[in-house]
C-alpha cells in the first residue's frame, strides 16, 4: 500500500494535523510526518516533493501565507491536500486563499480551514481507487457515520415526542 505523507510548516500545526494521523492509522495506512517550511527550508521541501515516489498522496497543512501545498505541488505530480490552518490574525482566511488559489496545471486539493480529518479521508479516497481493501474500509467508515447520525435522528425524535 502507498503512503501518505503530512508536512506541516510548523511543529505548532502538529496539534491540528495529528487529527490526519490518526483517521489515517485507523484505515492502516502507512503515515511518514514532516516539518518543512516551504520559506524556512525550501530546499528541503523541493527535495522531499520531488522524491516523494513512494507516497500515494501528500496532505500539507500550513497557515498564514500558506506557501507549503503550492510549493509541494510545483515539484510533485502526486496529489497534493492542502490544509489552511487558522491563524490569529486572520482566522486561517489567508490561509485558505493562499492554499486554494493555485496557477492552472499545478493543483491543490484543498479542505476547510483546520479540515485535516478530512485531508485523511480524501487521501484514503484517492489511495482507495487502485486499493479493495482499502475501498471497503472507506465504505464501512462511511456506513458507520451514516448509523450515527441515523441513530442520533432516532433520540432527537424520541426527545420531539417527550415534549
Amino acid at each position: 500500500m502507498k503512503k501518505v505523507a503530512i508536512l506541516m510548516g510548523s511543529d505548532s500545526d502538529f496539534g491540528v494535523m495529528s487529527k490526519a494521523i490518526s483517521v489515517l492509522k485507523k484505515f492502516e495506512i502507512p503515515v511518514e510526518v514532516h516539518v518543512y517550511s516551504a520559506h524556512r527550508t525550501p530546499e528541503k521541501v523541493a527535495e522531499f516533493a520531488s522524491n516523494a515516489k513512494d507516497n500515494g498522496v501528500i496532505i500539507a497543512g500550513a497557515g498564514m501565507a500558506a506557501a507549503l501545498a503550492g510549493v509541494v505541488a510545483g515539484h510533485t505530480t502526486l496529489p497534493v491536500i492542502g490544509v489552511p490552518l487558522k491563524s490569529n490574525a486572520l482566522e486561517g482566511v489567508d490561509a485558505l486563499l493562499s492554499t486554494v488559489m493555485m496557477p492552472s496545471g499545478i493543483p491543490v486539493a484543498t479542505v476547510a480551514i483546520d479540515g485535516s480529518k478530512n485531508a485523511a479521508y480524501l487521501a484514503a479516497q484517492i489511495l482507495a481507487i487502485s486499493d479493495e481493501e482499502l475501498a471497503k474500509k472507506v465504505l464501512e467508515s462511511r456506513q458507520k457515520q451514516s448509523a450515527a447520525v441515523l441513530a442520533k435522528d432516532q433520540e432527537l425524535q424520541e426527545k420531539a415526542r417527550a415534549l
